[in-house]
């Protein structure tokens, strides 16, 4: 639903409300933790109930989208939708442009076949790719280690020997909400792809920074690793909050064509929550003591900071830069730009609408006139009449007229 040049910052605010419902949800927990007896866990729970019906109830006045409403017919829901999104009036010439695009998008999507989940991995332009991308992304985030800390951080910070828990659960949260908002306010001019690299190197480096500080003080340096811990915690979150946190979810929103959002969205979003039910259920067996555990402790902070450093040449060689370009032609940089690293140097040449206006049928082939413009021009005639001779002044040969005469302009239609 959001325009192009704040796209990504709006999906990096729905980070933050998810930053600041984890916030609340710790500050409830500090509050409720000393009483005593089921209502310390019940006060919690039944609180989550108030939201939930909260989230019902909007869902009742949320709009449906725009490209929605196209892909099932509706094209004045569609108008009215994007009117109401876009606060304009409904024959603004703005809005006319941007449905128009919107159309002609869908009805060449249309014309590819039909939207099965074998097209995501098997459909064009690179729609494997593009699958590969989005599942690796938000794979990569659960394994940078933020649900290890997020689920298990007050519990860990207890066997640490770090003093009130609860209270430093409490800290991280405020960190995890403000860090945020530097992530929301460069998302657009830095790139998706420069804030998931800078990202991943910060938190690898915080990760391994712990893991070999706190293994090598042992039990001698218990008080120094602990704040060592603390401190380097509180700066990983920090740039998970900046970077990974919100723009995985900028990235995998944008990379998917209308006509597979859906499951392809539906797929990526799956490989996060199965990585998450893995981690989250993994993590006690690997970092508590006793028979059948493997008793890594801190030493856990090696494998989320090699995952970072996983992360890093993911990015750079799967991540393409979508920032500045409208969903539709994100199909034209996958067509065009072979490697991730190159699309940042990525100009749109043409709008599907651009190609209706000019003839193009909605599945590309470019109208009868086009096509035997784009075929050399040739004179059968050795011979120049009178009317040409009196207006160039010059005589042309036989060889001259044979030289192709290019009648195409300036506007590149290459797909």
């Amino acid at each position: 639903m959001a325009p192009k040049w704040v796209r990504g910052t709006l999906v990096c605010a729905y980070q933050l409300s998810i930053t600041l419902g984890l916030l609340s949800a710790s500050i409830v927990n500090i509050i409720t933790y000393r009483i005593d007896g089921s209502a310390a866990y019940r006060i919690p729970m039944g609180l989550q109930l108030t939201w939930a019906c909260v989230l019902a109830l909007g869902i009742l006045v949320l709009p449906e989208t725009p490209r929605y409403l196209i892909k099932r017919g509706q094209k004045e829901a569609a108008a009215l939708s994007l009117s109401r999104l876009r606060r304009l009036d409904i024959t603004h010439p703005a809005l006319v442009e941007e449905l128009a695009e919107i159309e002609a998008n869908h009805q060449y999507e249309l014309n590819l076949g039909s939207d099965t989940y074998k097209d995501i991995l098997f459909g064009s332009p690179h729609l494997g790719r593009r699958t590969l991308t989005g599942c690796g992304l938000q794979m990569l985030q659960q394994l940078t280690g933020v649900n290890f800390i997020m689920y298990y951080g007050t519990t860990f910070f207890n066997g640490a020997k770090v003093e009130n828990a609860f209270l430093i659960s409490v800290i991280m949260q405020i960190i995890n909400s403000l860090s945020t908002i530097p992530g929301l306010l460069v998302v657009e001019s830095w790139g998706r792809r420069n804030l998931l690299i800078i990202g991943a190197i910060g938190m690898a480096v915080c990760q391994l920074l712990i893991a070999s500080f706190t293994t090598a003080a042992g039990e001698t340096m218990q008080t120094t690793a602990n704040t060592v811990l603390i401190v380097f915690v509180a700066i990983y979150i920090f740039f998970f909050a900046a970077s990974w946190g919100p723009v995985v979810w900028v990235v995998t929103s944008e990379i998917y064509p209308l006509k597979v959002r859906a499951k392809a969205m539906s797929v990526s979003t799956a490989s996060n929550w199965l990585l998450n039910f893995g981690i989250a259920y993994s993590t006690p067996y690997l970092v508590e003591t006793g028979h059948g555990y493997a008793d890594m402790g801190a030493r856990i902070f090696f494998v989320w900071g090699a995952f970072c450093i996983v992360a890093i040449f993911f990015v750079w060689c799967m991540v393409y830069e979508t920032s500045k370009i409208s969903l539709e032609q994100i199909d034209e940089m996958y067509e065009r730009v072979d490697y991730a690293w190159n699309s940042k140097k990525f100009e749109p040449s043409w709008s599907f609408q651009q190609m209706r206006d000019f003839g193009y049928s909605d599945s590309g082939v470019p109208p009868q006139e086009q096509q035997n413009e784009l075929e050399p021009v040739r004179s059968t005639s050795t011979a120049t009449s009178h009317s040409d001779t009196a207006v160039s002044g010059t005589t042309t040969s036989s060889s001259q007229d044979d030289k192709a005469v290019p009648q195409m302009g300036n506007v590149d239609f290459s797909y």
